[in-house]
């Protein structure tokens, strides 16, 4: 392969991977912030239902 293929080739692949970056970004913030925080909090909500509702051992007297 000619060096100048290779490196239209290169130039070509990484113009490729900086425009999915870039869509990337865009993507991310986009997405509210506080959304991570929200769903850590409705399943922190949901095992501390379980607990509440799981049976309670009997302690032998």
């Amino acid at each position: 392969m000619h060096p100048d293929t290779h490196l239209a080739l290169h130039h070509t692949r990484a113009a490729e991977l900086r425009a999915e970056a870039d869509a990337h970004r865009l993507a991310a913030e986009a997405r509210q912030p506080g959304e991570l925080r929200t769903r850590l909090g409705w399943t922190l909500v949901e095992v501390g239902l379980r607990l509440a509702a799981a049976p309670k051992p009997v302690v032998a007297a």
